[in-house]
């Protein structure tokens, strides 16, 4: 596990260039938050718990830059306001970035109303982020050891996007039980869709799984279904980036398909995510935003043409996976099972942290 992808230090995040990935690991300093917008929106960083901490330090770096320009009250606050605005729109579907900046204005709305000069706010949500941080990379231990429970001695499982530290604070959702079940003994294998149109899987999920030294083999996202009906697949584990009240998930493209497989041949299908992916505002998948990309993410692979020029395309980052298809979910505070609609209820209840952040 690594967990160096995202620093922060005095008005500078530095963050790992996916989008560079595999072919070089390169760095990106941000000073200004419109850098963090653009590097959430040109997929540098990505991953829903990995964007929202994003976002918390780069509302950080709106507080740090505006002390700097001497604002202070109101003036100070509506820089918050218009950062704030920009980030959660940068990644819409993925509600951990909207939380995690909500709850980082909130903080600096209560320092501003303690008359908190503006560089111990800017400071105080550079620590709240860290601790966001922290709290990511903790959560998704206690995911991981969760749900490696769910699986049995010699499971294969295949997994789809990038959901390890790459897409959160570290250890990752969907991956850090891959990794946990692979610390246990009880893995044998894995199945990694490259996950079209971005490769997240080939070029992420193999990168991080090679260099742990976990076996894998890479396949195209159309090859699923067969490795299903060989016998090869016990259990498919993806990752969320928000999860509607009913247990309706939206994930990465293509999340949906794998999740009609696996009830067609009687595979589990467990989904991980921290409670900052849960939404209970939102009643059922249909309420979610889905993001639409640039065509030439279809069109062009690696910047080369793969398609006849003026082709005709549509590009939706996410789909929605009903609940009816979920065997269990696996967050930080617990596994929960089919009716979700009751126990997402149940569960985020003995969470008082949760109901103070979704409001």
């Amino acid at each position: 596990m690594n967990t160096d992808h995202i620093s922060y230090d005095a008005g500078r995040l530095r963050i790992l260039d996916q989008t560079e990935l595999p072919e070089r690991t390169q760095y990106a300093e941000l000073r200004q938050w419109q850098e963090v917008v653009e590097a959430i929106a040109g997929m540098k960083v990505r991953g829903a718990p990995a964007i929202g901490i994003t976002g918390a330090y780069g509302m950080a770096l709106a507080a740090h830059a505006a002390a700097e320009r001497g604002l202070s009250g109101s003036g100070f606050l509506a820089e918050l306001d218009a950062a704030a605005e920009t980030l959660s729109a940068a990644r819409p579907t993925a509600v951990n970035l909207s939380w995690a900046v909500r709850k980082a204005r909130k903080e600096a709305g209560d320092l501003a109303a303690r008359d908190l000069p503006a560089a111990a706010i800017a400071d105080a949500l550079a620590a709240l982020a860290k601790q966001i941080h922290e709290d990511d990379v903790a959560a998704c231990r206690r995911i991981g050891d969760l749900g490696a429970a769910l699986l049995t001695a010699g499971c294969q499982i295949l997994t789809h996007c990038n959901t390890g530290d790459l897409a959160t604070g570290g250890y990752g959702t969907a991956l850090g039980i891959i990794r946990s079940a692979w610390r246990e003994g009880k893995l044998a294998h894995v199945f990694v869709d490259e996950t079209r149109p971005l490769l997240q899987g080939a070029r992420l999920t193999a990168w991080e799984l090679q260099r742990d030294g976990i076996p894998y083999t890479l396949i195209t996202d159309s090859m699923a279904a067969h490795f299903m009906r060989l016998g090869s697949v016990s259990a498919v584990i993806v990752g969320a980036d928000r999860i509607a009240r009913n247990g309706d998930v939206a994930n990465k493209i293509g999340t949906y398909g794998l999740a009609v497989l696996a009830r067609a041949h009687g595979i589990q299908f467990i989904v991980a995510a921290p409670l900052s992916t849960f939404d209970l505002v939102t009643q059922t998948g249909a309420g979610i935003s889905i993001e639409d990309r640039a065509a030439v993410e279809v069109t062009h692979i690696a910047g080369k043409a793969a398609a006849p020029a003026g082709a005709k395309t549509a590009n939706p980052a996410f789909d929605i996976t009903p609940a009816e298809y979920i065997s269990a979910i696996v967050s930080d505070a617990g596994i929960v099972y089919p009716p979700f609609g009751e126990t997402i209820g149940a569960l985020l209840k003995t969470q008082p942290q949760f109901a103070t952040t979704r409001g």
